[in-house]
């Protein structure tokens, strides 16, 4: 009975295929816990109710920022180093993005552009392309240079004396992202009589630093993901849950339930301005819930328009 409880199992793991969201090693057959996690590793996402522009009554363009700092977004963060049954969203991105090739990233170009009018993708079609996986790379990385040293650790020099360097990519990890961006929709479906929202796109962000002085000069937006296409991603993957580790969502379930702190930076307006710099300190964040009020108030007086 033994021996055929450990067949069932190794077959059912493999019938899973190999996946890092399963607390399971296939290399040593055992499970790393009491019964194998399949449920979110293979769940399917829920499609968006279907929506009529003429349903719409009311609707507004906001962006939010999730800062990782805060403790109610830290199963974003969190772990810095992925483990046997769950990754920090950094890494889930990456895993999309890089491996499997699931998630388009959409450059910001020099005007920051968060419209996804500028696709990172290879131009012969072809995804295994030098010149497209460089492209990639340089967006989940800083360019860095470092001065070729000799076996001794002596720098090597040119012919005219000069240290020779190289340039390289040093990788951004978990620990190096400090929020994100989301764009969303906010409007109200007569059809069904709600508020609903709707996540367009999100944006990591990082520390910028100077390259000459190495100075935090403030932060920057590495590049902007089309969320609707993310979900397929993001479904499979666990969120910590802090109460119940029987009872965990997927990132795509998190973002579902509004589980996340933010604040607004910024919402649709005739002037395209931000709540910041216009607002400084305490006043941005007042001009922040002053905006979240407002569109609650709608919800209530959407039938007087």
């Amino acid at each position: 009975m033994k021996i055929y409880n450990n067949i069932l199992l190794v077959f059912l793991m493999l019938g899973l295929g190999v996946n890092a969201q399963l607390p399971s090693h296939l290399e040593s057959n055992v499970l790393d816990g009491v019964y194998v996690q399949e449920h979110v590793p293979t769940k399917r996402v829920v499609q968006y109710t279907y929506l009529r522009e003429a349903d719409v009554m009311w609707s507004k363009r906001i962006w939010r920022i999730i800062d990782l700092r805060e403790k109610q977004n830290h199963q974003l963060y969190y772990p810095l180093q992925p483990i046997s049954d769950r990754m920090a969203l950094w890494d889930v991105i990456r895993q999309g993005v890089l491996n499997e090739g699931s998630i388009t990233c959409y450059e910001l170009g020099l005007d920051l552009d968060d419209q996804f009018r500028y696709p990172i993708k290879p131009a012969n079609g072809n995804i295994n392309d030098p010149d497209y996986k460089k492209r990639l790379m340089e967006k989940f990385g800083k360019a860095t240079s470092f001065t070729v040293r000799d076996e001794d650790g002596l720098p090597l020099t040119d012919d005219e004396g000069n240290e020779i360097k190289k340039d390289t990519i040093e990788p951004y990890f978990a620990k190096d992202i400090i929020r994100y961006e989301i764009k969303e929709d906010w409007f109200f479906d007569k059809q069904r009589s709600v508020m609903d929202v709707r996540i367009i796109g999100i944006s990591p962000i990082v520390y910028f630093v100077n390259p000459e002085s190495q100075e935090v000069e403030g932060a920057e937006n590495l590049f902007w993901l089309y969320f609707p296409e993310c979900r397929y991603m993001f479904q499979n993957y666990f969120v910590y849950n802090p109460h119940n580790d029987a009872q965990r969502m997927s990132f795509d379930d998190f973002f579902w339930k509004r589980e996340f702190s933010s604040y607004i930076k910024k919402e649709s307006n005739v002037y395209d301005r931000q709540v910041y710099p216009n607002w400084k300190g305490i006043d941005a964040l007042l001009e922040s819930e002053k905006i979240k009020e407002k569109m609650f108030d709608i919800e209530h007086d959407v039938w007087h328009f």
